[in-house]
């Protein structure tokens, strides 16, 4: 087992001694964790192939579940995909940094084992200067998925990323909690109209004021499993998100979710199962049953989704058997949410009217 280095950076500020450690292990081949807006990524060299089966190695993660590739600077765009269609230009102008993803045709230069043997690549510039300082300083595009092992709930502070990863990777640039809390919006720009691959922390209402006409993968509002022959995007396939305790979500209107849940935790206790009850502000305090958490307002759902992960895995340290989650809005940030609670639920969902 390597030693993982773990280095304390400011969010605003970043040392740039510790980024050059970090941007020098990634340029030999190295596995690095960041900082971004979204969540923490797990950086890998995206133009060198052994890098980056290493890092789907420490993460156990599926070879056929494509990274995004990070860029520090929009030309880079044009040496790794082969078309930049202006759709591309006026959203890259509008939204970078930031957190969208656009699927773009390869280009050759970037290796099979980076896109998952795919034709596309999906690209992203985050906010966030940490992240922006190690791509400056190590001079390649960075292959990062979510910093986690797969499967689980993705990291959103350094100590997520230690729990999962320490002695897997080689080092963690701590730059303090993330700020959207959720993974990236991915567009499709291959596609015809643009189509939404995975929803996040760009809201689809506003990539339609840009585009007009913008549609969602069948995949991101489904409530059942779906068969892809291929992921184009990140969380298309698999198991994502989803903590060690089973999940249930309760979707309907408030006062029959509170109902159905409360009926669901009294079952799940009655069987010896300690049950965790993910709640939101307006119903938190109406519970009498389980370990009960508040993921925040319905009424503020930029708080919600930076919550969501770090509740989850707080509930595995509790230790609790089975999660029942409430559903909020899909409006805005609403529907990367339930996405995200859908997929950690496998699709184990409660309609109330």
């Amino acid at each position: 087992m390597k030693k993982t280095l773990v280095l304390k950076v400011d969010s605003d500020r970043p040392d740039i001694s510790k980024i050059r450690i970090a941007a020098s292990s990634l340029r030999k081949g190295g596995l690095v964790a960041f900082p971004t807006e979204t969540v923490y990524g797990l950086g890998a060299d995206a133009l060198n192939s052994e890098a980056v089966l290493a890092l789907f190695e420490a993460k156990k993660r599926p070879l056929d579940n494509p990274p995004i590739v990070h860029v520090g600077d929009m030309k880079d765009v044009y040496f790794l995909a082969a078309q930049v269609p202006a759709k591309a230009k006026v959203l890259m102008e509008r939204f970078w940094p930031g957190p969208l993803t656009l699927v773009l045709k390869r280009s050759k230069i970037v290796p099979e084992a980076t896109v998952a043997g795919l034709d596309t690549v999906a690209l992203r510039m985050p906010e966030h200067k940490v992240a922006l300082a190690l791509f400056k300083e190590c001079r390649c595009p960075v292959a990062a998925p979510s910093a986690n092992l797969s499967g689980k709930p993705s990291p959103t502070t350094a100590q997520h990323v230690i729990d999962d990863l320490d002695g897997r990777i080689d080092i963690i640039l701590d730059g303090g909690s993330s700020r959207v809390g959720v993974e990236s919006t991915v567009l499709d720009l291959v596609a015809d109209p643009p189509e939404v691959l995975r929803p996040g922390g760009t809201p689809l209402e506003a990539l339609r004021q840009v585009l007009g006409s913008v549609k969602l993968h069948p995949f991101v509002a489904a409530d059942m499993e779906l068969s892809l022959k291929d992921a184009r995007s990140p969380g298309m396939k698999h198991k994502h998100y989803a903590p060690k305790a089973s999940v249930i979500v309760v979707e309907g209107s408030i006062p029959n979710i509170v109902k159905k849940i409360e009926e669901l935790a009294k079952l799940h206790e009655a069987e010896d199962e300690r049950v965790g009850v993910l709640a939101t502000d307006e119903t938190v305090k109406t519970y009498r049953v389980g370990v009960v958490k508040s993921v925040g307002s319905r009424f503020n759902l930029p708080a919600v989704a930076q919550n969501l992960f770090g509740l989850l895995r707080e509930f595995d340290i509790q230790k609790v058997d089975v999660i029942i989650a409430e559903g909020v809005s899909t409006e805005g940030l609403g529907l990367a949410v339930m996405n995200r609670l859908r997929k950690a639920s496998g699709y184990n969902i409660v309609r109330v009217p």
